[in-house]
């Protein structure tokens, strides 16, 4: 059986929407009497939160929306020392093209590809994963995921280093990625953060297993698949990334049902045909499956959907990852430039919920899959869609993590 890549053809920063400094829901309070904290925080209809580490502040759940009012209300009590808002701490990253990576940080800003050559309007703000948010709980401690894809190009330098086990199960020649794909979803998963170069992955502290199963034309065979994902697990992976589609494979499926009963969260592109027809890996019920939104929170009109087996959506219009340093397939057919560019495609979308699946992993160790995917699909943003076009809605890293 054949095995393709789920395909995807093909972003000046504009001004950025005003957005909130404080994390919502939740303000921090200090009482100078703790006695006193019960009944100050009736009077406001709260409840005593949990301790912050040897601080003896508390931090208070209140209603969204509320948070500075509430602070200010408290502070004017005498039993108070203090309250404040629980403000975000935000992650400092020089990467070259961050900026137009709308889908770990969303200001709204316009911005082209590489060659200047496509023009991606404004989003909207926060239509985007929080990854900047969850760095500020864990970059993944160095979780392993494993992509099984083209290959991870070795001329990337920020990819390349990621790697830490490589096998071809491709039939090609070599395990250098000429294809371009897998580059482009490794990147997405952890490509080095803050190093002036290039761009960020969601998972930049998490490593990389380069399981090379489609070829450099990208083609692979279910059988190939199969011996990737049994050797992905064999190599520690806790997460296996499959930006790829099939036909139903009874094979295929045992070897799905093997990772995840040996505690493997495993994640799948939904495809990119627009409609509602089931691809496989995808569609196996201990699978992920993963729908592309674009900038705006929207579904990407190129989407496979339907609530029905499509578990989430996450960002997949013209988002900006690693692609390899020398010729490759997809740069010759596709105009992708060489180093980093953008790309479209339930591939991309799958790659940014793998990784935040390993970030979640990073701060449950002791979770099991089952956890871990609740983790993931259950603390989602309930955007336009959820019940319809996917069962919970897109991704949120910060959620995932916290």
């Amino acid at each position: 059986m054949v095995v393709v890549a789920a395909p995807g053809s093909s972003a000046s920063t504009g001004s950025a929407a005003s957005q909130s400094s404080h994390t919502s829901g939740q303000i921090i309070v200090k009482f100078r009497d703790a006695g006193a904290s019960a009944g100050v925080l009736r009077q406001h209809g709260l409840s005593e939160g949990t301790g912050i580490g040897s601080t003896g502040a508390r931090l208070i759940k209140v209603p969204v929306g509320r948070e500075l009012q509430l602070v200010d209300a408290l502070s004017r009590n005498p039993a108070v020392e203090y309250a404040e808002p629980d403000e975000l701490v935000t992650a400092s990253t020089n990467d070259t093209y961050f900026p137009r990576q709308y889908a770990l940080e969303n200001t709204g800003q316009s911005f082209t590809n590489t060659a200047g050559t496509i023009a991606v309007p404004a989003g909207k703000a926060d239509a985007d994963v929080d990854a900047v948010e969850a760095w500020t709980v864990t970059t993944g401690n160095e979780i392993r995921v494993a992509v099984l894809d083209s290959g991870v190009a070795t001329d990337n330098p920020d990819i390349a280093p990621k790697v830490v086990a490589r096998a071809n199960f491709s039939g090609a020649a070599t395990g250098q990625d000429n294809y371009g794909h897998g580059t482009y979803i490794a990147g997405a998963v952890a490509a080095t953060y803050n190093n002036s170069t290039g761009v960020a992955g969601v998972c930049p502290g998490c490593k990389i297993l380069d399981g090379k199963v489609l070829n450099d034309s990208g083609i692979a065979s279910s059988s190939g698949l199969v011996e990737a994902i049994n050797w992905s697990v064999a190599n520690g992976a806790k997460v296996i990334n499959m930006s790829l589609g099939v036909r139903a494979s009874r094979t295929l499926e045992t070897a799905v049902n093997n990772a995840w009963s040996k505690g493997v969260v495993l994640v799948a592109a939904a495809g990119n045909g627009g409609n509602q027809t089931k691809i496989y890996p995808g569609a196996y019920p201990n699978v992920i499956a993963v729908a592309a939104t674009d900038n705006t929170d929207a579904k990407a009109p190129f989407s496979t959907y339907g609530a029905s087996w499509v578990d989430l959506a996450a960002p997949g219009s013209n988002v900006y990852s690693t692609f390899p340093n020398h010729p490759f397939y997809l740069g010759t057919q596709n105009g992708r430039s060489q180093g980093y560019d953008v790309g479209n495609g339930t591939s991309m979308s799958s790659a940014i919920v793998a990784a935040t699946a390993a970030l979640a992993w990073s701060t449950h160790p002791d979770a099991d899959q089952s956890d871990v995917r609740g983790f993931v699909e259950n603390s989602a943003d309930k955007i336009a869609g959820t019940g319809t076009y996917w069962a919970k809605g897109r991704v949120n890293a910060y959620n995932a993590v916290r």
